[in-house]
Formats: C-alpha cells, sequence, structure tokens
C-alpha cells in the first residue's frame, strides 16, 4: 500500500495533515493551518522538499528521545515527526518520509 496524506480538522477546528507510510504508521504531522488552502500548500510543500535530504533536521528531546522536522526552504518547519527510541529509527522515519510522501494522494477527512 502507498503512503498517503490524511488532511483533517482538529478540535480547534484547524485544518492539519498527516503523512502516513503504506503500513498506516504516522511518519510526519503538520501545524494547525486556518484556511484549507494553507494546508493543501504545506502538502505540496511536504511533496517538494521531502527530497532534499538537507531539509531534514535530527533533534532530540529533552528526555533523550530523537525526532525530525523537515523545514521549507525559507526555514519554516512543515511537519514533525513523532519520538523515536533510537536514532536509526529516527533516520529511517526521514527515508519513509522521502520515499512516500512526493507521489502520495491526499485523503480529505476535513469535511
Amino acid at each position: 500500500m502507498a503512503g498517503k496524506f490524511e488532511m483533517y480538522k482538529d478540535k480547534a477546528g484547524e485544518f492539519r495533515f498527516r503523512l502516513k507510510a503504506g503500513n498506516g504508521e504516522n511518519i510526519l504531522a503538520s501545524e494547525g493551518y486556518k484556511a484549507k488552502a494553507s494546508c493543501e500548500n504545506g502538502i505540496a510543500s511536504v511533496k517538494k522538499n521531502s527530497q532534499d535530504e538537507g531539509r531534514f533536521e535530527k533533534k532530540e528531546q529533552t528526555n533523550g528521545k530523537p525526532y525530525f522536522v523537515l523545514k521549507a526552504g525559507n526555514g519554516e518547519v512543515i511537519g514533525k515527526s513523532e519520538a523515536y527510541e533510537s536514532m536509526s529509527s529516527c533516520d529511517n522515519g526521514i527515508a519513509s518520509v522521502m520515499k512516500n510522501a512526493p507521489d502520495a494522494a491526499i485523503d480529505d477527512q476535513s469535511d
């Protein structure tokens, strides 16, 4: 099964997306957007920027667990991963975003 973007509205009424791998695992999540069009632009930005390894930045939570963010060309964060147990798992997450994002369909659940 191919990866997909799920676009949805959160409890505050903001639009968000998450990128899911083919196995259904969440591999990237967005911040909230006020407008649906802005959320769609965020998805387009992930598709484009996910192909540049330099746009991924690995970070560490206060508990020491690694995670990564994906940044646009202007330095804005467009998506964040969940925390991983190890750096190798974090690296696998980045590889999964790079593989799944470009051709992922959009499943609009925001209506």
